[in-house]
């Protein structure tokens, strides 16, 4: 199975290309494609953008179309930055200001759960074909720990977990995290779709 990726974002790609791979679908990004061009991510919530992302690329093209849009939900903050999550800190969007602003919100805080929200949409001949969500509950470490990883990573420690993200080797975080658990839906979606 081809299946575009419409992202930009090579660290995405490249979490989805690893838990993919293996089950013999040949993930392309936009970037493998030369598509450059950006995509507004115009909706209020992660299920618009995904929507929005999987269209503007299915519209363009007869292969499958795999789009993603994950956010950082903190309790503290009223699930804030939620659908906001890579521009929290104002354009242009940048993780260590991020996680700084999210840090200082949190300063005092006992409350530190939060959790990490996926949605994937796929998409083929310019319709939305299913929708998936893999969400994983933490807790908003105070500073930073790893270097691995990307976003908020460095600062989301998974429930049941001694490490961040950031400290994950890339197998651990590719089986436990929100979009691993997305794709599994997908995977199963696609092993019981009609041939």
């Amino acid at each position: 199975m081809n299946l575009i990726l419409a992202t930009h974002n090579e660290h995405k790609a490249n979490e989805i290309k690893a838990i993919l791979s293996p089950l013999g679908v040949n993930v392309l990004s936009l970037n493998d494609l030369n598509y450059y061009q950006e995509i507004e991510e115009t909706g209020s919530t992660l299920e618009e953008n995904a929507r929005i992302k999987a269209l503007t690329i299915a519209k363009q093209t007869d292969s499958w179309v795999l789009a993603d849009d994950s956010g950082l939900e903190v309790e503290a903050l009223q699930g804030a930055p939620g659908v906001y999550s890579a521009r929290f800190a104002g354009e242009p969007a940048d993780s260590t200001r991020n996680i700084d602003l999210l840090l200082k919100r949190l300063d005092g805080s006992e409350n530190r759960l939060a959790q990490f929200r996926t949605v994937l949409v796929l998409a083929r001949n310019k319709e939305m074909m299913a929708q998936f969500e893999g969400i994983v509950k933490g807790l908003i470490t105070k500073e930073l720990s790893g270097s691995d990883g990307f976003g908020y990573d460095p600062v989301f420690q998974p429930l049941g977990f001694e490490q961040t993200f950031a400290e994950m080797p890339a197998d651990m975080k590719n089986r436990v995290s929100h979009r691993a658990k997305a794709l599994e839906q997908l995977v199963l979606w696609i092993n019981n779709k009609p041939k």
